[in-house]
């Protein structure tokens, strides 16, 4: 046994969290490694829709340890929240959620200094959700952040003060208000940091490592998607953190050595959230129609999502970053109805074919696209890979022969049940 990870493929939101749930009754240990709130991941079950951003996607499953790892950051006040709405379903996480120490956490005076900074940029924004989540990498970064485990020290006052302190000279600075916000937001933080101290935190690799010594198996759950990644992302319009699975070992403190499978999530079609290059997108009634029937508003934010087909090009970038394993093709129901569906194989880059995801977020891109005849049957109830149109099937046969890789799951709703297993 060792680690299995499981990440998106694209710009976020491919649905990782209805396949972690799918899959949680495989492993021991679902961990998130990577994020916070800015991500959402949802789950449906019983006809009932589910949304989680900090707490792993394993805690429907009480026999399932889950694990915030140390590359999360946490907003003690989303914590809360989440927390409470799962007591709501008779669902306590105190059971079998551990928090890592070396987590940072999310600060009021994050979020507001987010706010300013998105501001400043004009049309220049990057989309951010607004969380807090960037400035709490930057201060992770410049070593000056609060981690869980500071909540513990007789001096977190003390810290705290001093690094807010530092944040409303900066806000100062930028002539941004904040005054009468940060007085009810703190009063919020310090409610919820009280309920964030009743939970068990751990170092979270030491954990790991015995439990991998036991020959327990862990799923490591990321959060947004591959093209999103600081590194490999389309710069600068991407996330704080490390996306792909070089991020999960990071932010989980094991080892490359345990390294089992690693599972791409990929939407049938593409979506993105926020500013940034989308080469497939569309702008007619495909792309709306896209929209209604994928229901492509944001978890987080609510934002409607952009949509456009799907990128092979961004596709197969993203399994050669990951040294993805096997694919998850979700959403595939989203696509019924559409005469023709269209799938992007190449870029046209000032008058020149490539296979090459570009480095350059402002490259001027023609994407050069096959069509594949589309089907009309409703999906949704279909159970068997075998029965599915065999349109979808030569699609997907398509998307195997050109990222080399085997798709393993093909997700035809959002319900559990409708999940076919090949």
């Amino acid at each position: 046994m060792g680690l299995d990870i499981l990440l998106g493929l694209q710009w976020g939101d491919e649905g990782k969290g209805k396949v972690v749930d799918v899959l949680t009754p495989k492993y021991d240990i679902i961990a998130r490694f990577q994020g916070g709130p800015n991500a959402g991941h949802t789950l449906e079950f019983d006809g009932i829709k589910h949304i989680l951003h900090i707490i792993p996607s394993g805690i429907f499953h009480a026999d399932k340890v889950n694990v915030i790892g140390n590359g999360v950051v946490i907003d003690p006040i989303i914590f809360r929240k989440e927390v409470n709405g799962l007591l709501e379903m008779n669902i306590d996480p105190k059971r079998n959620l551990f928090i890592s120490k070396k987590a940072h956490l999310i600060l009021p005076t994050h979020k507001l200094m987010d706010m300013a900074l998105e501001h400043q940029k004009g049309e220049r924004k990057i989309g951010s959700t607004l969380k807090g989540i960037g400035p709490t990498y930057t201060d992770k970064i410049a070593r000056v952040g609060l981690r869980v485990l500071d909540l513990f020290t007789p001096n977190f006052v003390q810290k705290y003060k001093k690094l807010t302190d530092n944040h409303r000279d900066f806000l100062d600075k930028l002539s941004f208000k904040y005054e009468d916000t940060l007085h009810q937001m703190e009063k919020e933080f310090v409610e919820s940091i009280e309920l964030l101290t009743q939970f068990r935190v751990i170092d979270n690799e030491y954990e790991f490592f015995q439990s991998l010594k036991e020959g327990k198996s862990i799923l490591a759950e990321g959060a947004q998607g591959t093209l999103l990644d600081v590194e490999f992302g389309s710069y600068p319009f991407v996330t704080s953190s490390s996306t792909v699975t070089a991020g999960a070992y990071t932010g989980l403190g094991i080892n490359p050595s345990h390294q089992g499978r690693v599972i791409g999530i990929v939407k049938a079609y593409c979506t993105r959230v926020g500013s940034g290059p989308f080469p497939t997108e569309l702008f007619d009634q495909d792309g709306e129609r896209m929209r209604k029937q994928g229901f492509e508003f944001g978890s987080t934010t609510g934002r409607p999502r952009r949509c456009g087909w799907l990128d092979l090009v961004a596709l197969k970038y993203a399994v050669m970053i990951n040294g993805v394993t096997e694919i998850v093709l979700t959403k595939a129901d989203v696509l019924t109805g559409f005469k023709t569906v269209k799938i992007c194989t190449e870029y046209k880059i000032n008058g020149e074919i490539t296979d090459r995801f570009p480095a350059d977020s402002e490259a001027p891109i023609q994407p050069q696209y096959r069509s594949f005849e589309g089907w009309s049957e409703d999906i949704t109830k279909i159970r068997e890979y075998e029965k599915l149109p065999e349109q979808l099937k030569q699609m997907v046969h398509f998307i195997e022969q050109e990222t080399g890789v085997r798709i393993s799951i093909v997700s035809v709703g959002p319900d559990r049940d409708e999940t076919l297993i090949r």
